[in-house]
């Protein structure tokens, strides 16, 4: 099932892509970022779903009787959790509808990794791969074998400019992609957080919070490392993903700006 539904139309439409494109250098990377692109717009629903959930969220704890359900309710998880869940479908609050899109994210993360490598069979066993894989309409032979190079880049390799001298956990270079990759999933994080505190009385939005903060540190990094350890065609996929959702969600007129920068949040919280 993963390989029939996301790992084979993942590489046709690469391919398909790519030969529209043409079958120079550089052709390969402009495929990845039009892909990445075509995700988004397919994802831009659940995405919308994402920003629309976390503003009900966010406007839910100002709530003057969501207030009081957090007071009386305070020792009894199970009623407070009963008493959530009746206000949830009161007001048509989806509470996972900020996580969907993340979750989905994933399989699209793995799924590009595996159709990259893939695509670039190096190996003949990979060709024998690769050729169970594409669809009959596709003209192999005018596709294969695909020009990986993209700007300084070999896209089926991790990416690093050569560096004088050697440091031995950089073993490919300086890692440039990885810390665009890192700073721009930071910005995409922070963003989406909320512009004021929860309320202190909430658990549950006071949890949600702290998840969320852990998130600004973790994805960062997180990817950052998949960025620096796998191929550099992945690391494009991050960064155009990253800069895609950040002019979306700023579209919206939601984003916090205030988040990027330390102290400006505890301020604008001071003034309210």
């Amino acid at each position: 099932m993963w390989e029939t539904l996301i790992i084979q139309p993942m590489v046709n439409l690469l391919l398909w892509i790519y030969d529209v494109l043409g079958h120079g250098p550089q052709m390969f990377g402009l495929a990845i970022i039009l892909f990445t692109i075509i995700i988004r717009l397919i994802t831009w629903p659940l995405n919308a779903s994402q920003v629309k959930g976390a503003q009900a969220m966010q406007e839910l704890q100002n709530d003057k009787d969501w207030q009081a359900i957090q007071k009386k309710y305070a020792k009894d998880r199970e009623k407070l959790a009963q008493e959530q869940m009746r206000v949830y479908k009161e007001k048509g609050i989806n509470p996972l509808a900020s996580c969907l899109p993340t979750v989905i994210q994933f399989p699209i993360i793995i799924g590009l990794y595996q159709s990259i490598i893939r695509a670039m069979a190096v190996t003949p066993l990979d060709m024998l791969n690769l050729a169970r894989s594409i669809y009959p309409f596709q003209h192999v032979t005018n596709i294969i074998p695909l020009n990986s190079s993209f700007l300084w880049m070999d896209l089926g390799r991790p990416e690093g400019i050569p560096l004088p001298f050697d440091i031995s956990f950089l073993p490919n270079g300086f890692p440039l992609l990885a810390i665009i990759v890192a700073l721009t999933t930071y910005v995409q994080t922070k963003l989406t957080m909320p512009a004021t505190p929860p309320n202190p009385e909430d658990k549950a939005s006071a949890q949600t919070a702290a998840m969320t903060g852990g998130m600004a540190v973790y994805m960062p990094l997180m990817l950052g490392w998949f960025a620096l350890n796998f191929a550099s065609g992945i690391a494009v996929y991050f960064i155009v993903s990253n800069l895609l959702g950040i002019v979306q969600y700023a579209a919206t007129g939601r984003a916090n700006w205030h988040n990027l920068l330390p102290g400006k949040k505890k301020t604008a919280a001071t003034k309210k």
